[in-house]
């Protein structure tokens, strides 16, 4: 356990940059959005929306990928790896692009967010992407550590869009003025769900002690 913990402890260390640098990236790109729109706030609200369900989708299908490959490459399990990379991409970041803004909504002065789950109302939309993931996950070389670090960078820009535009899409059209608690919030949004998702999941359920370092590709050793 104490293995785990160090590496788990060293992978959020190495990871934490990848998402305040995201997050800080996606909050550029929505406010290039919103100047060049010249829209109203019910306008705003609805492109958003419209663009939560591209990004939304394209978060499940790399957190499937990356979940299931950190999987994979400890334990050659077909169905354990699908049934982890689906809880680890739909579950564990459902959380960051769902949960996380609705609560920060109210924390910001949302009083009127809506919860809207996409694998219930909108399940052909996302099964999909997860599905894909699961399997180019599996692909993925076992010792492919770029591949895995590639991946979950573009997770985490992505989970920062959907994380955003769950937010506007759902009251937070005035977001400018609280720009900085928007900040705060959404790295914690998508840090500790999707670095679950990537890191913690995956090694936990692998039963696999591992030994990684920041340049080369991780051993392990079954501690079963």
């Amino acid at each position: 356990m104490a293995n785990y913990g160090n590496h788990i402890k060293e992978e959020l260390k190495e990871h934490l940059p990848y998402t305040i640098f995201s997050v800080a990236g996606g909050i550029a790109l929505l406010g290039v959005f919103t100047f060049f729109s010249n829209l109203s706030q019910s306008d705003i609200s609805e492109s958003s929306h419209q663009l939560y369900h591209i990004f939304h989708p394209l978060h499940i299908l790399f957190s499937a990928a990356t979940t299931t490959a950190m999987f994979w490459r400890y334990k050659k399990k077909m169905i354990k790896a699908a049934i982890v990379g689906f809880v680890g991409a739909v579950g564990v970041c459902g959380i960051s692009d769902i949960v996380m803004p609705y609560f920060s909504g109210y924390l910001l002065g949302m009083e009127h967010m809506h919860l809207h789950i996409c694998i219930i109302e909108h399940p052909m939309v996302i099964l999909p992407f997860a599905f894909t993931g699961i399997v180019v996950g599996m692909l993925v070389p076992p010792e492919s550590h770029k591949s895995t670090i590639f991946s979950h960078s573009a997770h985490v820009l992505i989970s920062s869009m959907a994380s955003i535009l769950y937010l506007v899409s759902y009251g937070l059209t005035e977001w400018m003025s609280v720009i900085g608690l928007l900040f705060f919030y959404m790295v914690l949004a998508v840090v500790i769900p999707c670095c679950a998702s990537d890191i913690v999941f995956p090694l936990l359920f692998s039963g696999k002690e591992t030994r990684c370092t920041k340049h080369e590709g991780c051993s392990s050793k079954n501690s079963d």
